[in-house]
């Protein structure tokens, strides 16, 4: 009995210390951090998996990776939480599953992770240089290729880039480079195109990315080499491969010094259209014709091409349009066009010759200056009705002192000189006895009074006495009226009674074309008349019926 109350506090004692080490244990056990690689050896851009596990619930913002980005690449990371219950007592698991890709070739530590207020232990890592990944045959199975078309451009001149991705692998989560310089303009020039080409045994599936650039200055150029980074699967699990290409080095001409042209447009093909188009059959002076010019250069932008302007003269008048510029794709690069539209009227009669368009440029490949020329068809305007061949053989058979007809007036670039409203006062005819060359002279006939012409005097002073007083009188209407116009010049002139709105011709015209266009009727009449004087005059134009 005794025995037995001495075992009994004993028993006591030990259970109550194997339960203050299972306590023990398990606060030991809580609020750890652990970390582990699943392999401590790799070779170069071989994938690597860092698992970090938490036995307490507060991890605060997860793990603090920043540490790991010196030496290594994040590519993926997930989480994963747990939670258990035993006996009362309640635990917390949770995971983070870090994707990393050693950065260079060596040994590495992957320092303490941080989580809440607990950190891991430092881990160790050997990165191996890695072979080229090769097939049985020994052919690589991924290539990068970077070509140009020319190495040696002019400043503007069209360089054609190519981009080659050859790949014997399926490539996951693949980032092509993109090729750039700041002196450089560079756009896609197509859409990426594929095809299958067998290379020393092996196949592979050949992507093409197609740019085109413009050197912006002269000078060494050099393009730096591209790369590729994707993801490839092999029998020891995901790799990361970063494959590069050879450098493009380019050497950009400056204009040459024997280019005295102005607009700088280097090309190996220009083409030119010059048309006149009537738009009536028979077409006379005033109709209105339709002179078009394109141009058309391989290799440049439509934005490149060269503005043209031609004055107007005394055989025609030129309205030319704002051009329009366009750029085109194909597959040897681009090709510009810029289209011209001007509005011919012509002021003559006879052939109508419209100067020819010229387009100089530099061609790369001969390497000299070259001109690309069109001439528009010679058209035949006929004179208006009632009037002569020309408005030149018309002042010459008109005898001296005839005026013209309202059609034999050369266009105006101003309105001529105002006419005045007043009508002329017909001049008297002179008898056939009287001399034309001066005026007869005045015959004084004295005689001496008589009884018998005693009648004829009282009649002659009657008369006399009328014209005195016929005299008074129009001095008299004549002061009363002297504010009012008494001659030819203060009467107001069709300038001053109807004047223009629109400085010149051109501006008239403009005017017309535009009321037209808007269905305008009701400043048709007036816009009609507005051009018609500027073009012929105020002596010419009165009315509708003028023109």
């Amino acid at each position: 009995m005794v025995a037995n109350l001495y075992i009994l506090p004993r028993y006591i004692f030990s259970m109550l210390c194997m339960l203050l080490a299972v306590a023990y244990s398990g606060l030991s056990l809580a609020d750890q951090v652990t970390a582990a690689l699943d392999k401590n050896t790799v070779t170069e851009n071989e994938v690597v998996q860092l698992t970090i596990r938490t036995d307490f619930a507060n991890t605060g913002n997860g793990p603090d990776l920043s540490s790991l980005k010196r030496d290594f690449d994040i590519v993926s990371q997930s989480q994963n939480s747990q939670f258990s219950f035993n006996l009362g007592t309640n635990q917390a698991l949770n995971f983070w599953v870090v994707t990393l890709i050693p950065k260079a070739v060596g040994n590495f530590q992957i320092p303490p992770i941080k989580v809440g207020d607990q950190q891991s232990e430092a881990l160790y890592i050997e990165v191996k240089p890695a072979k080229q990944m090769t097939d049985k045959l020994g052919n690589p199975l991924v290539m990068l290729k970077f070509q140009s078309n020319i190495t040696e451009p002019y400043v503007q001149q069209q360089v054609l880039l190519t981009l080659e991705l050859y790949t014997a692998v399926t490539l996951q989560s693949a980032n092509l480079s993109t090729p750039n310089h700041p002196n450089l303009l560079m756009e896609r020039l197509s859409d990426d195109q594929m095809r299958y080409e067998e290379i020393n045994g092996t196949s592979y599936q050949v992507l093409t990315r197609e740019y085109v650039a413009f050197p912006q200055r002269s000078g060494p150029l050099e393009l730096t080499n591209q790369s590729v980074e994707a993801m490839v699967s092999t029998q020891r699990g995901a790799r990361k491969v970063n494959i590069k290409s050879t450098p493009i080095s380019l050497n950009v001409l400056p204009i040459p010094a024997s280019y005295g042209n102005s607009n700088w447009l280097p090309t190996d093909a220009v083409a030119v259209r010059s048309v006149l188009s009537n738009s009536v059959s028979n077409p006379r002076i005033g109709d209105t014709l339709f002179w078009e010019i394109d141009i058309t250069a391989q290799g440049v932008l439509g934005e490149q091409l060269p503005t043209l302007s031609y004055p107007s003269n005394r055989a025609y008048k030129l309205y030319p349009s704002s051009p329009t510029y366009e750029t085109n794709k194909g597959i040897n690069g681009v090709t510009g066009r810029a289209s011209m539209r001007i509005e011919v009227v012509p002021t003559q009669s006879g052939p109508l010759t419209l100067p020819e368009v010229q387009v100089t440029y530099w061609d790369p490949i001969a390497r000299q200056v070259k001109t690309a020329t069109a001439n528009a068809a010679v058209v035949d305007v006929a004179p208006l009705p009632n009037s002569g061949t020309s408005s030149e053989s018309n002042s010459s058979a008109l005898p001296s002192g005839t005026l013209a007809s309202p059609q034999d007036i050369p266009p105006q670039s101003t309105s001529v000189a105002p006419i005045s409203l007043a009508k002329a006062k017909p001049k008297a005819q002179p008898t056939p006895e009287e001399n034309n060359d001066s005026p007869a002279p005045i015959e004084v006939e004295v005689t001496t009074p008589s009884d018998s012409s005693s009648w004829a005097v009282m009649v002659a002073g009657i008369l006399m006495l009328a014209g005195g007083t016929g005299i008074v009188v129009w001095i008299l209407l004549k002061r009363r009226n002297s504010g009012a116009p008494d001659s030819n010049s203060d009467v107001p002139t069709l300038q001053e009674f109807a004047p223009l709105s629109s400085g010149n011709e051109d501006a008239a015209y403009e005017q017309l074309l535009s009321g037209c266009r808007r269905s305008d009727l009701s400043t048709l009449r007036l816009n009609l008349l507005e051009w018609a004087r500027h073009r012929w005059g105020d002596n010419a134009i009165r009315g509708i019926d003028d023109i």
